[in-house]
């Protein structure tokens, strides 16, 4: 069978293995990923994940501001692609160039479509407490996330299972996932399925304030949000804000909303209904510590989250 000639647009670590399983199987004309970004406290310009893989595997790399430029355009024309594949790559692309491949643009989505259309899909199905999510491979249009559906494959949320983990196993998933895509598209037998608008969900971009805890919530609604953000999700004591990164369900305590209760070196926080208590914890202008290592630091007895 012969390889398909592919460029790729990805940008993040979520993108890497399926950029890594295409470089295995198939022709990679060319990589597209965001420009470099400043990171860290010096601001030094950082390279994209996908472009560190990229450049580490001799694979040509492009990283326009604006991919729908007509200079760009032109150049990906040139490059004469049976397919574009597009992994968490950041922009939205034209229809010139979805009409570029001869097979178009398939995309590979970090949600069971049509539900959590949109730049989360991982966050939010945390968030909101969902119990299963998944990879879809979608044709694109010109709409968000609103192709036809090509395959998917379910992956369970556990109760405790935090971001990192859940997208590590996205990642992978995504991966296996598109190269079946693949393997159906050459032999002629994938069969795209529309998708049903009534039933669609949406996963909006995070903001800075979407991590802010409002403690009236409930125990598990504000549990799901800490282990959705990962670090993401903070309270305020005093106005400075605390990064929570791991909590639990606690039992057998009564606290208001937003009481703090020390008991050892275990911290509890009230909610709008329940209490949960904080298993990793970063104050301003420190590390993340677990509970015991923080509250070695920090009395806040007296305290509650505002």
């Amino acid at each position: 069978m012969q390889k398909l000639k592919v460029i790729f647009m990805g940008t993040p670590e979520f993108a890497v293995p399926s950029l890594a399983a295409l470089a295995d199987k198939t022709e990679i004309l060319c990589v597209v990923t965001q420009p470099d970004r400043p990171k860290g406290r010096g601001h030094k310009l950082q390279p994209p994940p996908v472009k560190i893989f990229a450049e580490e595997n001799n694979l040509p790399v492009i990283q326009p501001p604006k991919v729908k430029a007509a200079e760009v355009v032109e150049k990906l024309a040139a490059l004469k692609p049976d397919l574009i594949v597009v992994v968490a790559f950041g922009q939205i692309l034209s229809q010139e160039i979805l009409d570029i491949p001869k097979f178009g643009c398939i995309n590979v989505h970090a949600s069971l479509l049509p539900k959590l259309r949109g730049a989360a899909p991982i966050e939010w199905s945390i968030i909101r407490g969902e119990q299963v999510t998944g990879i879809t491979t979608m044709q694109m249009n010109a709409g968000l996330d609103t192709g036809d559906i090509l395959l998917t494959s379910e992956v369970k949320i556990t109760d405790e299972m935090i971001l990192p983990e859940l997208r590590e196993k996205l990642m992978t998933t995504g991966a296996d996932l598109l190269l079946k895509t693949l393997y159906l598209l050459q032999i002629g037998e994938l069969k795209p399925v529309k998708q049903d608008d009534s039933l669609s969900t949406y996963a909006p971009l995070l903001k800075k304030d979407t991590g802010r805890i409002d403690w009236s919530k409930s125990a598990r609604e504000v549990h799901n949000l800490i282990r959705g953000l990962y670090g993401g999700a903070f309270g305020l004591i005093d106005g400075q804000k605390f990064k929570i990164f791991r909590s639990r369900l606690a039992d057998g305590i009564s606290l208001t909303a937003g009481q703090i209760k020390i008991d050892g070196q275990k911290f509890f926080v009230g909610t709008g209904d329940g209490v949960i208590e904080i298993l990793e914890i970063q104050a301003p202008n420190s590390k993340k510590l677990s509970a015991a290592e923080f509250l070695r630091g920090h009395k806040l007895s007296a305290k509650n989250f505002d």
